[in-house]
Parts: C-alpha cells; structure tokens; sequence
C-alpha cells in the first residue's frame, strides 16, 4: 500500500486577482516508526513507498548494518490510522543472530523530521559514522559529459515529482571502466532528500550490491554533510549535486575520499573534493593550477 501522493483541490490566484478553483496533486508525507527486534529506534516523516528500502538504508547509514544479510525480517508492525484502517506506518526489523543492537546513545529520541536526517541524535558524537568501507580506494573514473548528463537522467525518472513539484530525487549510477555510458541502477524519491538517498541505499543493500563501488550517487538538491556521510557508509566514491554542498560536507567528503561535485546542471559543474577522479574531455584545455590551488 502506498500514498505517495495526494489529490487536494486550492485555488489559484493571479496577479489581477482572478482566483480559480483547481485540483492539485500533493507529495504524501506520513510518520514511519522503524523497531528494532521489537524496541522502538527512531521515527522518521517520509513520502510512503518504498519503506523496507528506507529502513534498510537508514540501518546502514546508522552503521548498525552493512550486508544483507544481516536483516533476516522485514514486515509492517500492528498500527492503525485515523480512519480505523491499517496504517502501514510502523516496520518492525528483526536482526540476524551476531548482529549487536545499536548502543541506546544511537536511539533517536526525537522524530526525525523529512528536512534533517541527522536530528534527534543522541550526541554530537553520534552524528559522524566511521563506514566499514573505504571510498578512498575506489579507483573509478568519471568523464565529464557523462557526469554532466547525470541531472537530466535522474529528472527523467522523477514520476512522482512530475506530478507534485514536492519531492526530492536521488539516483545511482554505476560507471564502467571502459568508459561506456553509466548505467542507472535505481532512483527513489521523497520529501526528505536524506529519504532518498536512505530508499537507494536501501535498495542496493537487499540487492547484495554493498559496497557500491564504482558508483554516483546524483541527488536533485543541495550536497548536505549528512548525504556525504550516508555516501561513504554504503561506499559510494562520488557524490553530484545540482546544487551547492556545505562548507562541513566538503570537508567529509575530502577526508573519506570521496569526489563531490556541485552546481551539476547540464553544461558545468564545481569538483569540490578529489577532482583527480574527473576524467576532462580529451583535447579541452586544462588548467596546471587545478592541482596546486589553495583552498
């Protein structure tokens, strides 16, 4: 069951002050109570959909889990909506035998709202995760129009966005070494853009894909320090965004060796950290002060 999206009817004014009854297709957002072999652990706001994804990605970049087979159950919890029916807003998770339940300083004990990924920690501490991977050694090569084509693949597979205008995307790509066109793995939407990749993430997890070398992961939005943590634990060695990255998530991404691009639309990009990775178009001028800069 899913309610990804909602149909509402508003009305639409204009700068002459005409006003016009309509319908609207809204982003759905709902709580998702994530257990732990029967304990509460965190509750997350969401667009519905994809939710064994979102907790399974969520797991890995809390560093509880990091391979498949470390979640033996995933199912939907006892919990009624308003309406009297089942809600669908609790998944309850049951973890293999070996599997250490997360220290009670990683419980969240406030909700996880759908703009902040990293809100209810415990501790200060307790945000940056050490990631059983290693980015750094990902040997991937990233030429630039393939790079710069990125935005418009992921846009194209944005259905929920086409209808609302109200949801975030993001996008794995694997790169070949021959040098051949990415091949797009998997794209989630939702209203938190930290869901999304969470919903990736996820899904490359139940996949037995993790680590996710030689991959991109392009999201629609803004390159936050919690998108490049969530990036190095599943062991993606770059990160592109449309939009601007943080001053503290460049910084992660050039202490976990992993390339982050920004601004990424269509004709240009800004590498950020470990440009090396960059393969230029070959014959197009190059700048010997790219290795040398400052910051």
């Amino acid at each position: 069951m899913t309610r990804a999206s909602q149909r509402r009817r508003v009305h639409r004014y204009t700068a002459d002050g005409a006003g016009t009854g309509r319908a609207d297709t809204l982003a759905g957002e709902e709580p998702l109570e994530i257990r732990l072999d029967g304990s509460p652990f965190t509750v997350t706001m969401r667009t519905p959909g994809h939710d064994f994804d979102l907790v399974a990605g969520f797991l890995v970049s809390e560093g509880v889990v990091r391979a498949a087979e470390e979640i033996v159950q995933l199912d939907y919890r006892d919990g009624v909506g308003p309406d009297g029916r089942r809600s669908y807003n609790v998944v309850g998770v049951r973890l293999a035998p070996g599997v250490a339940l997360p220290d009670t300083s990683m419980e969240r004990h406030v909700y996880t709202s759908s703009s902040c990924g990293v809100c209810g920690t415990a501790s200060i501490e307790a945000v940056t995760k050490v990631s059983a991977f290693e980015p750094a050694r990902d040997g991937v090569r990233l030429p630039v129009p393939a790079l710069l084509a990125l935005p418009d693949r992921l846009r194209a597979g944005q259905k929920l966005f086409a209808t609302t205008g109200g949801v975030h995307a993001a996008g794995l790509f694997r790169f070949p070494e021959d040098g051949a066109d990415p091949e797009l793995l998997c794209v989630r939407e939702d209203v938190g853009r930290h869901n999304a990749v969470d919903k990736v993430v996820g899904w490359a997890l139940r996949e037995g894909l993790l680590p996710l070398r030689s991959t991109v992961l392009q999201v629609s939005g803004r390159a936050s320090f919690e998108l490049v943590q969530k990036a190095s634990m599943a062991g993606i060695p770059a990160l592109a965004a449309v939009s601007a990255p943080s001053a503290l998530a460049v910084e992660l991404a050039d202490s976990t060796g992993i390339t982050l691009v920004g601004f990424s639309r269509g004709a240009s990009f800004n590498a950020y950290a470990h440009h090396e990775r960059i393969v230029p178009v070959p014959g197009g001028e190059r700048d010997p002060a790219l290795s040398t800069m400052e910051p």
